[in-house]
């Protein structure tokens, strides 16, 4: 996943994509140590995706990056004169 992804998440987003991620991690994990995984590159993605995420979560925490703000696009109505 690009970073510039992550940086379109909210705190609380990216707090879940850790948890997803880790929860992923782990059965990637659980899978090679089972059988071989089809594609073994997958647990360092995954590695450097939590990772990333983390920084980011970091980066907000010192005031190096900001959270994006939720911005709500409104309707404009035309009228017909």
């Amino acid at each position: 996943m690009k970073s510039n992804t992550f940086f379109e998440m909210t705190n609380e987003e990216l707090n879940n994509k850790v948890q997803e991620l880790k929860k992923q991690l782990f059965e990637l994990r659980f899978k090679q140590s089972v059988s071989k995984l089809s594609n073994p590159l997958s647990i360092n993605e995954c590695k450097k995706d939590i990772a990333r995420a983390l920084t980011i979560l970091r980066q907000r925490q010192l005031g190096i990056s900001e959270e994006p703000t939720k911005t709500v696009k409104k309707k404009t109505s035309k009228s017909k004169a």
